[in-house]
This record gives C-alpha cells, structure tokens and sequence, in this order.
C-alpha cells in the first residue's frame, strides 16, 4: 500500500511523515523545505506500507517545477491512499486544495493538523461534520506533539482497504452546464488514455491547465478549438478568465463548508506574536534585532565551541607526545598511528564538533521558531538591490546548513536564468563546514565580531555578484508571495532530531573521509611527497602569502570543507595554529576557503541541476574569485594588523 501525504506548505506533513517512517525528510516551520518527494517504508501493524512525502502545493494547477513533482505523482495514480494534511488554523484556506485532491476520485483521509493553533486563534473545528461534508475519514492532530498520529495512520490503512472515496464536489448551475456541454463533445477515452477521471480533466481543462491542454492537443489537434470555445463561453458569461472563475468557485465552497463546520471567537486584543511581528518585520527595528540575534548567536556558538576546544586540545597534545614517547617521531609508526588515524579521529571530535554542533543546535532553534521566514522576508528588500528577489533568498537562507539542499531547491524558481544565477551564488554562503573554518580560526583568534565581519563581507561579495550578474542577464524576477508561519515554540525533540539529521552528515561521510586524508597527509609527509604537492601550489600560496605548508590542505578540502582545518592542524605541526600563522595569514586563508571551489558533492549537485558545463564554471569562478579576494584580503592585513 502507498500512503501519499500532500499538503499546503508549513502545514506539518513531513512532521507527520517522519512519525510514520522515522526521520528522513527536513522538517521546519518554513514554506517550501520539500523540493522532491522522500519515500519510506514502514511495516504497521504486520503490514508493509510506502509513506511518500511530496512537496507542499497550494494547487494541482502549477507552474511551480517542486509543485509540479507533487501534481504529477499523483495524476500517475501511484498512490493507493491520498492523505491530506490540513493547516486546522488555515482551514478555510487549505481546504481550496482538498476539493482538487477530492476530484481525483481516489481513496482519501484528511488529518485535520495543528488543533491546538487553531484553538489558540480561537477557531473551534467539528470534524465529524467536516467528514459528513466531504465523504472522507477525518483525523483531528497535533503533529508536534504525536497527538492523534496513530489513529490517522490506522485509519489511512482502513481506507486503503476499503476504498473509501470523497463526495463529488458541484459546482453552479452554469459551470455544471459548461462542464456537461463539454463532456457530450469530448471522448471518454482521452480521460483513459492520461488515467484521469473524465469529470477532472473536463474541469482542468476548463480551466486553462497548460499542461493537460499540451497534452489533450498533442493527442487530439482538433479538440483544441472545442475547449477554447467552452472556455471563452465560460469568461463572457462571468466577466473573467476561466481559471479564475472555477477558483473563485471553489473559493466560495470552501468558505461555506467553513461557516458549517468551523466557529470563530476572535480575540479582542493582538496576541504577543502580532505585536513582535510589528517590530522583528519593521523596516528598522527589524534589521536592528536581527543583528542583535545574529551577534548573541555567534557569541554562543564561539564561547562554547573555544571552551570545548580549549579543553580538549590539550588531552589532544598530550597524547601527542605520549605517541611521540612510544613510537618514536620520526617513525612510520607514528605518522600512521598518531599524527594521520589518531588526528583524523580526535580532530572532528576536538576542532570541529565544538562548533558545529551548537551551530546546528541554533540553527534548527531559528528555524522551528519561525524567525527564519521573517528574516527572509527582511532580505527580500535587500534582494531586489542586486536584482533577485522572490523565492531566490530560500537557497540562500538554506545555504547556511548545506549547500547541497541549497542548490537541489533551487528548482523552485521558475526563471532558468534566476536558477543559474542563485545556484551560482548559493555555493559562496557559508554552509556549516565553512562556519567550522570561521569560529575555528577567525573567531578563535580574533573574536566573534570579527566572525560576524566574515558572514557580512560574504554577503557584500554575493550582492555584488549577484548585481553583475543580473545586468549581464537581465530578467525581471517574480517578486514574493510567501507564507509567514506562526511563532512557534521549538519542541527540543524536533530540534534534537534536525541538528542530529544534519550532524549524521558529518559523522557519516565527512568524519570518515578526515580521518582517510589524515592518514594518506601524514604518509605523504613521512616519504616526503607532500613537499612534492606543495611545491607545485607554490605559486597560489606565495601569492596569498602563506605557508608552503599550506598547500596540501587546499587540495584535501576540495573533498569535504572541514578537511582543511583538519589538514592545517596536520599539515603545520600543531594544533596551536595562532603560534604558525600570524592573524592576517589567518584572515586570508580562511577568505580563500570560504570562496574557493566548492565542495565535491555540491559540484555534483550542481552538475545535476544545472549541467556538468555550468558545474564547471561555478569551479572556475569560485576559484578566480577566491584568489582575488585573497589578494585583497592580505592587503587588508598588512595594512590592519
């Protein structure tokens, strides 16, 4: 059995899909996190059952490419059960999709989610009329918390077994006339042949759907002039496009369904999240307390991260010398043992867990609290200085944890030549392995401001980018109409879980591969041919004005961003690297990595996306830019410190 979960944005279904599944799919309180569908088995009750997530959709008529997955999977008919997630606090908004989904004529259960939102907004359901209405099971839930999870999954297995399929939604007298005109002059068997039910493709195609008009013609040419006849009937008749008459249509049988199941009892005064929400969106105070959050957030990550790996640094030396004691330095022995395994191990735990797990930690707050959409909202106006606005800042705010989901979401923007440019710029933020670099080496060194003075030279870098980029390309981008969740009190469980999904990452692949380039570094350096390396970088690392040394490093973290302060460490003798480098050679090696190519699974992603050309000239400009900024970077320092 496939059990399809489907949903408005932000409505908690992928909350609801990681109940049933375990964690495999990125929840947060931001719209448009699911840009492709996740799959999971799940055996229930000694029954094997496939769970897919598929992307929010306000609507099966889409032009939207994540919306489009969504559409397409379930026009397939590959789903046994259709399982609706409904915003309780939204309902008379959400339920505008239920009646499309209900059209598909497909067994279907509703999970009428986030009851304890709507209570709170003083929005009291009656589900049992709802069901009544609607001809389908409906399951009150707060995914948050579980409540109600069981029972919806019980019975979406029921339903799957007994078919259960919704009421058939009628529309007004002279809509139903033009849908039944043009049922008498169009063939059943071109709803067959798509594997549709005929009453939805006659509504679709009423209604403008560019997609299954393209299709219908390239089947059947000469029904063409039929449908574009009912349709211009259909617009004369009402004043307006055809699209907008069945949506305004449905509009109003959402808004009478509400009215019958739903009582509201507003409150008399703005709540507390009204009245933030004046100040954390102000066109002042706004950016204000944004750079307060960002500078109290980089304080915590730095204080823990350089305590943590204060402390266990020096367990770190002084196992060190003990393997120096036993083996003998300059023994291969040691070189395997201590300096290459030993280092790989102790350095993800000692240099870059410090700071990347309260890094995640902070992050995934951020998120669940609902201030990241507000931040996103305050970039847009930033965004439309450098000629990229609308949904372009969601791979920018994603980019900060990964790039690889930052550059995989960009295929919500409907511009070709805004995917370019983002995915081209998406690459350049920081993910959280480069933030390792920053708060290990610029933060440690020079303090947490000095940190937050990296991110804000970043993003001055990307606008300035993404100004040129723009003029070279010009396109007038869609501006935004995103949805502003509420403000949500993070649940640590949810918040454990993301940072741990994130972490996984890291300890997985990236930790593996440290302690490989550890162990192939140090038998480099015991046979000399690191020099060999190093001599052949000579060029770059001359012209940045650092160690020969160094060479090797940015070699190994073209692999994974964390190998290269792992490499350094390795790579100077020392895990005091304030006492090698001198804070401007610091400063520029850290710029450099922060720029240069971009890691090997986020050129694979892009190669994916964008093509293996495209790929390659994001590697090329990232480098170039790399070393210009590197250049100016070490100007800057002989001229400061």
């Amino acid at each position: 059995m496939i059990i399809a979960l489907i949903g408005q944005p932000n409505c908690g279904k992928s909350t609801i899909f990681n109940y049933f599944s375990g964690y495999k799919a990125m929840v947060s309180n931001f719209p448009g996190t699911t840009v492709k569908y996740t799959v999971s088995q799940v055996v229930f009750q000694g029954e094997e059952i496939t769970c897919v997530d598929l992307p929010g959709v306000y609507s099966l008529t889409s032009t939207d490419p994540a919306e489009l997955e969504s559409r397409n999977y379930l026009l397939s008919g590959a789903a046994d059960v259709i399982l609706n997630v409904i915003d309780a606090s939204l309902l008379g908004r959400s339920l505008e999709l239920t009646l499309e989904l209900m059209s598909l004529e497909r067994p279907m259960i509703v999970a009428l989610n986030m009851m304890d939102e709507a209570a709170r907004k003083g929005i009291h359901i009656d589900p049992d009329k709802l069901s009544q209405m609607l001809g389908v099971p409906v399951v009150t839930t707060v995914a948050a918390t579980g409540r109600g999870l069981t029972e919806l999954l019980e019975t979406a297995v029921t339903v799957g077994h007994t078919g259960v399929r919704p009421s058939q939604i009628i529309f007004s007298r002279d809509i139903e006339e033009e849908i039944a005109e043009l049922s008498d002059r169009l063939d059943r068997d071109q709803a067959r042949e798509l594997g549709l039910p005929y009453r939805f493709l006659l509504v679709k195609l009423l209604e403008d759907d560019p997609h299954l008009l393209e299709e219908v013609g390239r089947r059947h040419p000469g029904c063409l002039a039929i449908i574009r006849n009912h349709q211009k009937i259909l617009a004369e008749s009402h004043g307006r496009s055809p699209e907008i008459v069945i949506s305004s249509e449905r509009h109003a049988l959402t808004s009478n369904i509400f009215e019958a199941v739903a009582k509201v009892t507003p409150s008399q005064k703005p709540s507390w999240r009204e009245r933030l929400d004046r100040v954390a969106t102000h066109k002042v105070w706004g950016y204000l307390i944004l750079v307060l959050i960002l500078g109290i957030f980089f304080q915590v990550v730095f204080r823990f991260g350089q305590t943590t790996e204060n402390f266990l640094v020096g367990y770190l030396d002084e196992a060190q010398k003990m393997g120096a004691l036993w083996l003998g330095k300059e023994s291969l022995s040691y070189h395997l043992l201590v300096d290459g395994l030993f280092l790989g191990i102790f350095g993800g735990l000692a240099i870059v867990l410090p700071y990347l797990v309260p890094f995640l930690l902070g992050l995934a707050l951020l998120e669940d609290s609902g201030y990241l959409p507000r931040v996103a909202f305050l970039m847009d106006n930033l965004m439309h200085l450098v000629g990229l606005h609308g949904k372009s800042i969601i791979p920018f705010i994603l980019g900060y944890g990964c790039s690889v989901p930052a550059v995989i979401s960009t295929r919500i923007l409907e511009s070709p030549r805004d995917r370019l440019v983002v995915s081209l710029l998406a690459v350049l933020i920081p993910c959280s392995a480069r933030s390792v670099i920053i708060f290990a080496l610029v933060a440690y060194a020079l303090g947490p401001y000095w940190a937050l003075g990296v991110y804000l030279f970043n993003l001055l870098v990307i606008a300035i980018l993404g100004r040129i980029s723009t003029w070279m390309l010009p396109e007038v981008s869609p501006g935004l109409l995103m949805e502003i969740p509420e403000y949500r009190r993070p649940t640590w469980h949810n918040v454990l879980r993301k940072s741990w999904y994130s972490l996984k990452d890291f300890i997985v692949v990236a930790w593996p591969i440290l302690i490989i380039g550890s162990v192939v570094l140090s038998i480099l350096k015991f046979y000399g041919l690191d020099g060999h390396i190093n001599e052949v970088l000579m060029p770059l690392t001359a012209l940045l004005g650092l160690p020969l040394e160094v060479g090797t490093t940015l070699i190994f973290g073209i692999m994974r961003k964390e190998l290269s302060l792992i490499m350094l460490n390795e790579a100077l003798g020392t895990t005091n690297i304030t006492a090698v480098l001198s804070t401007a050679q610091l400063l520029t090696f850290t710029i450099f990595v922060l720029f240069y190519v971009p890691c090997a699974s986020t050129i694979a992603a892009l190669s994916r996306e964008l093509g293996w050309k495209q790929a390659g000239l994001a590697v090329v400009i990232s480098l170039g830019l790399a070393l210009m900024l590197g250049l100016l970077t070490r100007s800057f320092g002989a001229l400061v410190f």
